[in-house]
Order: structure tokens, then sequence, then C-alpha cells
């Protein structure tokens, strides 16, 4: 039995090639105004320079700071290079126990990054989810979402954070204690800062949930938890993303503000708020670099964070376009 041969006059149509995110992103009107604003491109430069330097410390700096074994105490408060008594094997100085301060500030702008970038994740995750419960069932669940975050935001945050923190350092083992500290400085930023992402979700929720689009998965029978993850929380992503920039930096000044106090990092693990606290100590002992060079690092790292903040809540706001 032989075949019906194909329709001459049917064809089909030729598919259309598919884009990658990549190439989405590099013809969006984002990547344009990117471009376009002198100050977020530098700022951007100046973040991916400092955070690539902070995670290759230990390829870039002969020294290991937190090894005890590598200081010498003859090599303490050396000047920088360009001083009479520089030397080349220490550029930026050393501080008081003979730590090399370029090691340093790299190691302790690490730790303040991780940390930084720790407290984000963990309060955008809980103050997403709490804010799309609060905002899709309403009632006695937004009422106890809402008043936790109202008691929360009454403290200041600085003084939870120093609660926090000095009631774990006294509880947490000596085992624990260089590992676990870091997570406690996370937890005790985060307790206050989901609070944010919670009430931006909870009021764009409360605005999706009454869309035709969300109804509909609701008369088909899609389970909540795939309507509230795969088609309300993405709407609110802008917000959260604007919100998330600023509060990196936010959450790093609070954390070099925790070390500086003495109830952050310990000077075994220095972040930069330790490295200030220390120098601090010798600003007029005419060994200026052991506090500038930490302070100017956390200025830049905070100022670029910033700008680039900003500029996205710029960029995103399409009332200002």
């Amino acid at each position: 039995m032989s075949r019906r041969p194909p329709c001459p006059l049917r064809k089909t149509p030729p598919r259309r090639p598919r884009i990658s995110r990549l190439a989405r992103l590099h013809d969006s009107d984002l990547w344009w105004s990117f471009w376009h604003h002198p100050s977020a491109v530098i700022s951007a430069g100046l973040l991916v320079v400092l955070i690539v330097s902070a995670f290759a410390a230990p390829w870039i700096t002969g020294q290991n700071p937190y090894d005890l074994a590598s200081l010498d105490l003859l090599n303490a408060e050396l000047a920088p290079i360009w001083e009479a008594d520089g030397q080349w094997l220490f550029l930026l100085g050393t501080g008081p126990q003979g730590r090399d301060m370029l090691a340093a500030i790299l190691y302790g702008l690490r730790a303040s990054i991780i940390i930084g970038a720790a407290s984000v994740v963990v309060s955008l995750v809980v103050g997403a989810m709490l804010g799309l419960m609060a905002g899709y069932y309403g009632k006695w669940v937004d009422s106890v979402v809402m008043r936790v975050g109202d008691v929360l935001l009454s403290m200041p945050t600085m003084l939870i954070a120093i609660l926090v923190t000095a009631v774990a350092r006294q509880m947490l083992p000596s085992a624990w204690r260089d590992v676990g500290l870091m997570a406690v400085i996370v937890l005790a930023i985060s307790i206050s800062a989901w609070v944010q992402y919670a009430r931006t979700v909870r009021a764009q929720t409360m605005v999706e949930r009454d869309r035709g689009y969300v109804q509909a998965a609701r008369l088909i029978g899609v389970p909540v938890h795939r309507i509230l993850l795969r088609h309300i929380l993405p709407n609110t992503t802008t917000p959260l993303l604007v919100a998330a920039t600023l509060n990196f930096g936010l959450g790093i000044l609070i954390e070099a503000t925790l070390s500086f106090l003495g109830v952050g990092m310990p000077p075994e693990q220095p972040s930069l708020g330790t490295l200030i606290r220390v120098g601090n100590q010798f600003l007029f002992s005419g060994t200026w670099w052991i506090v500038v060079f930490p302070a100017v690092q956390l200025c830049l790292l905070v100022v670029s964070i910033n700008v680039l903040g900003d500029w996205l809540r710029d960029a995103l706001n399409f009332r200002l376009r």
C-alpha cells in the first residue's frame, strides 16, 4: 500500500530561533541603562575587583593572617612601601603583631562580604515566605506576621544584634566559636531585616491574588505552594532585588559596627570592622595605616554597593522612564 504524498500547499512554519537569557539581557533596556550610567559601571567594576581580590586572597598575598605561626613581631608596625622604612614584602605596612595589612584587609573583606551576603539571603528567604503567606491567606496569618514585624521594627536593629551576639559569644563552646560566631552574626542581622522583605511581598501578593491568572490557577486545581512560588513570587522580584542590593551594604555596615564595638568577629578572624577597632588604638601614635586602609576599603565596598542599588532602583522604576 503506497503512502499518500504530502500536500504541496501544506507547509510547516519555520521555527523561530531560541534566544538565550544572556541575549535577552543584552538587548534589554536594563543593559542599555547600565552602560549609559557611568557611576553604575564604575561601581560595578570596583565591586567585582573587590570581591575577586577578597576570594583570591591566598594567591594574592603570601601571608595567612589567621596563622599565628607565620607572624613575626620583628615586623610589627612597618610603614607602607612609599615610606622611608617600608618593605616590598609588605606593600601596605604591617599591624601591631606583624600581620601584613594587605593580607588582613583582603581576608577581612572576604569575611565582611560573606556575612553581608548571607544575611541578605536569610532575611530575603524568610521575609518572602512570610510575606507570601500573609498576603495570600490574610486574616489571622497576616495579623500575626505583621504584628511580629511591628514589634521587631520598634526596637533598634543594632540593639537586637548586639544583644544576640553578646549572649551567643558566652553560650557558644570554644570549638564552635569560630564558625558559629559568623552564623550568629548573620542571624542577628537577619532578625529584623526580614520585615522589609515581608512587607514588600505582602503588598504585592494582596494585589496579585485577585488577578485572573491566579483565579484560573485555583479553578484548575493548582496547589497553593505552586501558585505562590511560580505565579505570584516572580511578580515581586523587582522591589526585592532593589531592597536586597541596598540591604547588602547595610548588612556589611552592621557587621562592621558590631566588630568595632567588640561583639562581632574576633581579632583571630578579623573582618574590616575588627581591623578598624584594632587600628583605632594606634591612630595618634603615628601608625595611621593600621586604621586608614581598612576604613577606606570598607567605604569603597559600601559606596559601590549603594550606588549600584540606587541605579537599579531608578532603572527598574517605569515611572522614571
